[in-house]
């Protein structure tokens, strides 16, 4: 029996007018959810220290290569692997995001990046106004190439979804090329004709700040593989220190990649009014353990099972993942669709 998150529907409400994108995939069986999916690396790029925008002592790695021949990554669109749950939900959500912050010299822009979105089969309107909603996925550069890093589930039911994509992003001004990324909290409606964007809202960590201890630790720790926006999170200083200390405690038995900690997650566990851990900064998901993706069918069980119980030996109130597990403490263990994909780490006030 699945049991219900108490762990902390979105803060924003979706657009009503939707983005038609992709046929629907096989059934959701969603649950209340709290911080997303997984969201299998397909042709994205996989988190980890080159994709990390923070470096020890704190700095975002997003210093200039001053290179004459200022050249880009290629695009490498990011496809869901095995043991997804709704792949056309995902997929639907991340094709947006990719358009949107992606392009090629002289094409940036809202109404270009509204042009990318409607060649995906989006009706005009709808992509115009989904092009307002980019933030941070669409800074000022002469061109730009986004790279997904993982699609999660910040929430899946029947009928909406809440997909995380997590995004590194290199972008070129002149000569000078800079590496950032973001992540993105997209929210689709599902109809008789398959999955539909209907808003985008993107991470705002917030200001750095001079990390300091067990800040500067998980940010120095080459074992914690921080997105873009988790690192930026981290050097705001809004991340509780409960949550930085298991971190670094669980980074000595295992490599942990990170998918999101406190920005670009819903406001509320998705489907009820509860207020989520993340956005408070009292929660962490990991998406991939030892280099072996949560969701993936072919990820030992029992590797799932020990890091779920060293989280909740690390202080977490809260573990929830795609193992229902028995013992701790009332509640401390949840399992349902939306967390089939990453492991969510929560602590109490």
């Amino acid at each position: 029996m699945v049991a219900t998150s108490p762990e902390p529907v979105p803060g924003r409400t979706a657009g009503r007018r939707a983005v038609l994108l992709g046929a629907a995939g096989c059934c959701a069986a969603g649950l209340a959810g709290c911080s997303g999916g997984s969201g299998a690396p397909g042709g994205g790029v996989a988190s980890g220290s080159a994709s990390r925008s923070a470096s020890a002592s704190g700095a975002p790695r997003t210093a200039a290569s001053a290179s004459a021949a200022a050249a880009l990554p290629a695009p490498a669109p990011w496809r869901p692997g095995a043991g997804e749950i709704q792949p056309a939900a995902k997929l639907a959500a991340v094709r947006v995001v990719e358009a949107l912050g992606t392009w090629p010299a002289g094409q940036g822009g809202a109404g270009r990046g509204a042009a990318r979105v409607a060649a995906l089969g989006v009706p005009a309107a709808d992509a115009a106004r989904l092009a307002g909603e980019t933030g941070g996925l669409t800074p000022a550069a002469d061109a730009a190439v986004v790279r997904v890093i993982d699609a999660q589930y910040g929430g899946i039911l029947t009928d909406s979804a809440s997909v995380l994509v997590v995004c590194s992003q290199a972008t070129r001004s002149g000569s000078t090329v800079r590496h950032g990324g973001t992540t993105v909290d997209v929210r689709l409606s599902r109809t008789s004709s398959g999955w539909r964007v209907t808003a985008l809202h993107p991470a705002r960590p917030g200001p750095p700040t001079t990390p300091t201890g067990p800040a500067r630790q998980v940010l120095a720790d080459p074992r914690i593989e921080l997105p873009p926006a988790s690192a930026a999170d981290v050097r705001s200083g809004r991340v509780h220190a409960t949550v930085l200390r298991a971190m670094l405690e669980l980074a000595g038995p295992y490599r942990i990649s990170v998918s999101v900690v406190r920005s670009g997650h819903p406001l509320d566990v998705f489907g009820t009014d509860r207020p989520s851990d993340h956005p408070k900064g009292r929660a962490f998901d990991v998406w991939r353990v030892d280099g072996h993706r949560v969701v993936d069918p072919a990820t030992s069980r029992a590797l799932v099972t020990r890091f779920m119980r060293a989280a909740a030996a690390a202080g977490s109130y809260n573990v929830g993942g795609p193992v229902l597990l028995t013992g701790g403490a009332a509640g401390q263990f949840f399992s349902d669709a939306t967390h089939h994909d990453h492991v969510h780490v929560g602590f109490d006030a």
